[in-house]
């Protein structure tokens, strides 16, 4: 599941945003392949996707641990999962660093990832999306990115972020 299939719009504002981010080498450096490839970068002339831009998979394991500690401390949120949260720290790291252009480990070990058909268990309704948007915000906006993205860059992956958790947490609500 990319960007372009939540809503049309998100896909031209990912492109643009992500046509401008910029990596600053270290002073008196410069990113060479080699050194690029370490961090996730693309060759040169290749647009950077969102896990690239982020810091790869450090960011996104960093992002979704960040999530589920506040989880497993929320009273709304904290019912709704189980109480040992390796297998969901595991699944959701693993379906964003897909998502954002990262390998399709996700969908290789547990196919096309079918969000409103794996949430449909669960009563979510609008005060466990605001829970949940509130938490992945402050994941978002607190865990760092790579160093060497600038801050401008780092404002626009974290905008896209936040489009995209405000979306797909609405679209999961089952409940009225």
């Amino acid at each position: 599941m990319r960007p372009r299939e939540l809503e049309p719009g998100l896909c031209e504002e990912h492109s643009r945003i992500l046509s401008q981010v910029t990596v600053k080498p270290a002073e008196g450096d410069q990113l060479t392949g080699s050194e690029s490839e370490d961090h996730g970068a693309p060759e040169p002339g290749e647009q950077m996707t969102v896990f690239e831009a982020a810091g790869g998979w450090e960011y996104f394991e960093a992002l979704v641990d960040h999530f589920y500690d506040i989880v497993a401390d929320d009273p709304v949120l904290a019912p709704l999962y189980p109480n040992d949260l390796t297998l969901p720290r595991l699944h959701t790291a693993q379906f964003l660093q897909q998502y954002w252009g990262g390998p399709g480990t996700y969908s290789e070990q547990r196919g096309h990832p079918r969000l409103r058909m794996r949430h449909m268990p669960f009563a979510i309704g609008q005060p466990e999306r605001d829970a949940w948007l509130a938490a992945m915000r402050t994941a978002v906006d607190t865990v760092p990115m790579r160093p060497d993205l600038a801050e401008e860059s780092q404002t626009a992956v974290r905008t896209l972020l936040h489009n995209y958790f405000e979306q797909a947490s609405t679209a999961l609500i089952n409940q009225a």
